[in-house]
């Protein structure tokens, strides 16, 4: 085994030992009765020649197979959510010191192999990995507050400062000193007009769009655009909307069909970007779900995190998150409110619940 992943052979000796402490980590797939199984499943074990595997229900049900009716490989595995959710709040309780992934399987009770093919199954992400992430959600928190770089990075259990500058616009989404400053020495103008969906509010930089909102009022989008940049100097606009705001317009009221050409000036971590392309590149009449995002980014349990991504999007419309609806075709949630969502997929001819 490398890495988590199991072996075919290791695989067949935990569907011979009905190890149920495999299930979830992939199903076993029966050729003569076309129906697929968890490795602890109690009918008969088939003939070693007449088994493939397949790391999930999902893979095995796009070649023919059926899940069985006895063990239900399709459902998700409620102790294991129940154990990774355990596994999660040790992590947050102890973010500031060094948790080793035998530490979080003895806290628990599973293998360090099957904490790690788990987890990441039902996270998206390893344990270390999502460590991490807490880290610099925390650390994001001490810089907001104005706490110098170096005594943040310490404070949240890091040994130097170098790993931060490594790659610090995957991590932040810009420098560490430009993140603590809040906008510092950025200079936004913004301007709240009425649309088809309502109050727009349009933010810019010299350098692109930053920020674009909808709502029923002036003073909650201005404020949020305010909490979100405390440091900038923002200045309200009148008169003659800006071309941008004018090509936003065109589109809500149907007079044109893009806006791939606004130039955007936003900040966000290596995975909020990758998630924000993907949305881009969703049709105009087409929507995605979560899952389809998070398989096309090659991350196919990774739904919970795009939506997220979907959520934390600065510039709505530019980078369309409206696009993405929960599987089966509900609309999901939207920042700006469902009947907007509904308005815009009706607008665009998407199909949608």
């Amino acid at each position: 085994m490398e890495d988590g992943v199991l072996s075919e052979e290791e695989m067949w000796r935990a569907v011979e030992a009905r190890d149920a402490s495999a299930d979830g980590s992939f199903v076993v797939a029966v050729c003569t009765t076309g129906i697929y199984c968890r490795p602890s499943c109690p009918s008969r074990h088939p003939k070693r020649e007449n088994v493939a595997f397949y790391s999930t229900p999902e893979a095995a049900q796009a070649v023919g197979y059926r899940p069985c009716l006895r063990c239900k490989p399709q459902e998700r595995d409620a102790p294991q959510l129940a154990w990774v959710k355990r596994a999660c709040e040790h992590i947050r309780r102890n973010q500031g010191e060094k948790i080793t992934l035998d530490d979080l399987a003895a806290e628990v009770g599973v293998s360090a192999a099957h904490l790690q093919r788990t987890f990441k199954r039902v996270m998206g992400l390893t344990p270390r990995q999502y460590q991490e992430a807490c880290r610099v959600e925390r650390l994001k928190e001490r810089l907001r507050q104005g706490e110098p770089v170096t005594k943040a990075v310490y404070g949240v259990g890091y040994g130097s400062t170098s790993w931060l500058y490594k790659d610090a616009n995957a991590k932040l989404g810009m420098t560490p000193g430009a993140y603590r400053r809040a906008g510092e020495g950025m200079k936004i103008t913004y301007r709240v007009v009425d649309s088809p969906l309502g109050r727009l509010l349009v933010a810019r930089t010299s350098h692109g769009v930053c920020h674009l909102s909808l709502g029923d009022g002036d003073e909650n989008q201005v404020d949020a655009l305010r909490r979100e940049y405390p440091a900038a100097e923002i200045t309200r606009e009148e008169g003659k909307p800006d071309p941008w705001t004018l090509e936003v317009l065109d589109y809500l009221a149907g007079r044109a069909t893009r806006l791939g050409d606004i130039p955007l000036d936003v900040a966000g971590t290596d995975f909020q970007r990758r998630v924000w392309r993907e949305l881009q590149a969703i049709p105009r009449g087409s929507t995605r779900s979560y899952e389809d995002v998070a398989r096309s980014m090659g991350q196919p349990t990774a739904a919970r995190a795009v939506s997220r991504a979907c959520a934390t999007n600065p510039v709505s419309l530019i980078i369309p998150c409206h696009r993405v609806v929960r599987k089966g075709g509900g609309l999901g949630g939207y920042r700006w409110g469902i009947e907007r969502k509904r308005r815009l997929l009706e607008s665009e001819g998407a199909p949608h619940d």
